[in-house]
C-alpha cells in the first residue's frame, strides 16, 4: 500500500475557492436587494401546451417544452421530486407561464443546511454553460460556486434527470430529444445558507433550487448501481423480493428506490423488508414500509424515492428480503444486471407481507429498482466504483465473495479502525470513459454509463460516503483507448471527488495475460498506466492490486490459483486477495 499526502496544485485551489469567503458578488443585480424566492424571480416561459406552442419561448427561438410529455413522465406543477438525494419542487405554473430564472445574478432566498446546492437547470446556448456563483452563508461569509449546465437539446442523455419525446415550436412539434438537468455543488455543511446569488448567463435557466440535506445519523449498508434498463417482464400484478446483503447493521432502516434512465413514473403499490431465514422465506414477519406516510410511492422519470426511517434491527452481514408490489404494468425498468445474486418474483397478487416462500415461483437474477439499504448511526461508508472486477463476475452465486463482501467482513471483525458501510458500485463492463448504454431508452447494453458521467449518482450523492475507492479502467484498453487517455480520466474522478470533501483511493490494473485480447501492446498500455498510479498526486493512497494477484513467475498473469479461468477476472480466492490486501488504515 501506498500513502498519499499531496492531491494536486488543481485540487487545492478548487478547495480553496470552494470555501474561502470572498467579497466579490455577481455585478448583474442590486448587491443590496433582499434575496426573493425563485418563484418571484421567473422571467422565462420553458413549458407548452402542444396545441398552443407560441405561448412559451424557452430559448429565444420559439421553441419550448411539452406539458404533455412532462405529466406522461410525472413530472407535474408544484411536485416534489427527489433526484441524487436532493428534493426539488417543480414550477408550481401552468404551461404558458413563467416558470424558470434566466440566471443573471438574481440573490435567491434558500434556507437549510447540507452537503450540496442542487439546480434544476438547462442551457439555451447550444452548449454545455458554465458559470460561477456566489453563496451566502448564515454566518455572513460568502463562497463562490462553479456551476454547468449542459444544453437542453445537446446535452449528455447519461446525465440527465429527464429526457422528453419531444420540441414545441410554433412551426410544430419535433420527435427530437429534450432535456433537463439536476446539477449539484458542494457546500460548507456546518452552516445554513440564507440565500444564493445566480450566475451571469442569460442562457442559463434555473427551474428548481434547494440544499440537500447532509445524510447525517445514516450509514449507507448496501447499495448498487443501475447498469441499464431493460425491457422485462412485463410485471402486472407481481411481487418482487429481493435479497441484499448488508454490510453493517443498525437498529433503524430506510431503502431507496431509483426510476434512473426511465421515461416513464414506476408505482410501487407497497413494501416489506425482513431479515431472511432461506430461498425467499422470512426469519420474522415483515416488517411494513410508509413513503410519506403512505403505503406506496409513484416514482416520476428519473426520480428516487426513500422510504421512511423504520425501527427494524438490521444484522450486520446479513441477507435481507426486500418485497416491494408492482401494480404495473411494467415493461422495462431501471436494474442492475450482474446481482450474483437470486431473487424471487411471485405469482399474482401484493405479497409483500408474505413470510413464507410459497407464492414466490420464480428466480430473478437482477436487481431492478431497489438501490440503496440505510441503516441509523454508524461512521459512514466506503464507495467502491468500478467495473465487472467489483461487480463480482465469476465469484459464486448467492455466496456474497465480491471483493468488497470480503472488504466488509474485514471492517466487522476488526477495532483499529471505524467498521464502515461498504457500497458496491461496479458495473460489469462498464468503463471510465465511455458510455456503454446511452443512458437513455429501453437498453441493451447493461454496462452502464461510464464512470465519468455516474460519479455524481453513484459516488458524491451515496448516503454518508468518506471515501471512494476506484478500480476501473481495463476495459477502456480492452476498447482501444491509450494510456493517457485513461489517466486523465482517473485523474477528473479524483479531482471532482476532492472537491466533494472526499478522500479517494485508486487501485492499479490487474494483469490479464493470457486473455485473447490482452496483447502485447495493451500490457503495455496497463503498464504504463499502473506505473502512473504508482507515482501519482492525484489520489490519497494506491491499493496495488495488480502486485497482490500477479503471478511473480509471469508478471501479465494472474497467479493460477487466483485467477476464475478467463485470465480477467479473480476468482472467489483472487477476489479474497484483493480484499486481505487492503490496508484499512487507508480507509
Amino acid at each position: 500500500m501506498v500513502r498519499r499526502g499531496a492531491r494536486g496544485v488543481a485540487v487545492v485551489l478548487v478547495l480553496i475557492a470552494s470555501v474561502l469567503p470572498t467579497a466579490s458578488v455577481q455585478a448583474g443585480h442590486d448587491d443590496a436587494a433582499a434575496p426573493l424566492p425563485l418563484e418571484l424571480l421567473f422571467d422565462n416561459t420553458a413549458v407548452s401546451d402542444d396545441g398552443s406552442p407560441a405561448e412559451a419561448d424557452f430559448d429565444g427561438a420559439g421553441a419550448s417544452l411539452s406539458v404533455q410529455d412532462l405529466t406522461a413522465a410525472g413530472w407535474t406543477p408544484g411536485r416534489a421530486l427527489t433526484v441524487q438525494g436532493a428534493t426539488l419542487t417543480l414550477p408550481d405554473r401552468v404551461a404558458g407561464e413563467p416558470d424558470n430564472v434566466r440566471a443573471d445574478g438574481q440573490s435567491v432566498a434558500l434556507g437549510g443546511r447540507g452537503d450540496a446546492l442542487a439546480f434544476l437547470v438547462a442551457s439555451t446556448s447550444g452548449a454545455d454553460l458554465t458559470a460561477s456563483g456566489t453563496v451566502s452563508y448564515a454566518d455572513g461569509t460568502l463562497s463562490p460556486y462553479v456551476l454547468t449546465a449542459p444544453d437542453w437539446r445537446r446535452g449528455p442523455l447519461a446525465t440527465k434527470a429527464v429526457a422528453l419525446p419531444h420540441v414545441n415550436t410554433p412551426g410544430g412539434q419535433l420527435a427530437e430529444k429534450a432535456r433537463l438537468y439536476v446539477v449539484t455543488v458542494p457546500v460548507d455543511a456546518t452552516h445554513g445558507i440564507p440565500s444564493v446569488r445566480l450566475p451571469v448567463a442569460p442562457d442559463l435557466h434555473v427551474f428548481a433550487l434547494s440544499v440537500r440535506a447532509a445524510t447525517t445519523g445514516w450509514t449507507g449498508s448496501w447499495a448498487t448501481a443501475t447498469s441499464g434498463q431493460p425491457t422485462v417482464g412485463p410485471w402486472t400484478d407481481r411481487t418482487l423480493r429481493l435479497v441484499v446483503h448488508t454490510s453493517v447493521g443498525g437498529p433503524r432502516v430506510r431503502l431507496r428506490f431509483d426510476n434512473t434512465f426511465a421515461a416513464a413514473p414506476v408505482r410501487i403499490g407497497g413494501a416489506t423488508v425482513a431479515v431472511r431465514d432461506t430461498g425467499a422465506a422470512a426469519r420474522t414477519v415483515p416488517a411494513r414500509l410508509t413513503f410519506g406516510g403512505a403505503t406506496g410511492a409513484e416514482i416520476p422519470a428519473g426520480a428516487q424515492a426513500y422510504s421512511d426511517p423504520l425501527a427494524f434491527d438490521v444484522p450486520a452481514g446479513a441477507d435481507l428480503l426486500v418485497s416491494f408490489h408492482l401494480p404495473g404494468p411494467v415493461t422495462a425498468a431501471p436494474v442492475h444486471r450482474l446481482a450474483q445474486q437470486r431473487s424471487y418474483l411471485s405469482g399474482p397478487g401484493d405479497h409483500t407481507a408474505d413470510g413464507t416462500a410459497t407464492a414466490y415461483t420464480d428466480v430473478v437474477t437482477t436487481w431492478p429498482l431497489l438501490t440503496g439499504v440505510d441503516v441509523s448511526g454508524g461512521p459512514g461508508s466506503v464507495v467502491m466504483v468500478g467495473d465487472s472486477i467489483t461487480d463480482g463476475d465469476t465469484s459464486t452465486v448467492d455466496a456474497n465473495r465480491r471483493w468488497p463482501d470480503v472488504l466488509a467482513e474485514r471492517l466487522r471483525v476488526q477495532s483499529a479502525v471505524p467498521q464502515y458501510g461498504v457500497l458496491n458500485q461496479g458495473i460489469a463492463g462498464n468503463s471510465v470513459i465511455a458510455d456503454r448504454y446511452p443512458g437513455d431508452g429501453v437498453s441493451t447494453d447493461a454496462a452502464g454509463v461510464s464512470a465519468l458521467h455516474r460519479l455524481d449518482r453513484d459516488v458524491h450523492a451515496q448516503t454518508s460516503v468518506r471515501t471512494a475507492v476506484v478500480l476501473e479502467g481495463i476495459n477502456d484498453l480492452l476498447a482501444g483507448r491509450s494510456a493517457e487517455q485513461l489517466t486523465e480520466g482517473l485523474e477528473e474522478i479524483g479531482d471532482r471527488a476532492h472537491a466533494r470533501g472526499l478522500r479517494v483511493l485508486v487501485a492499479t490494473l490487474l494483469p490479464c495475460g493470457g486473455e485473447p485480447r490482452c496483447t502485447d501492446a495493451l500490457e503495455s498500455e496497463r503498464t504504463a498506466v499502473n506505473a502512473w498510479i504508482r507515482q501519482n498526486d492525484v489520489f490519497d493512497g494506491v491499493l496495488d492490486f495488480d502486485a497482490a494477484v500477479r503471478d511473480p513467475a509471469q508478471p501479465t498473469r494472474m497467479l493460477p490459483a487466483y485467477d476464475s479461468g478467463d485470465h480477467l477476472h479473480p476468482g472467489d480466492a483472487g477476489l479474497a486477495a484483493l480484499a486481505e490486501s487492503v490496508d484499512l488504515t487507508l480507509l
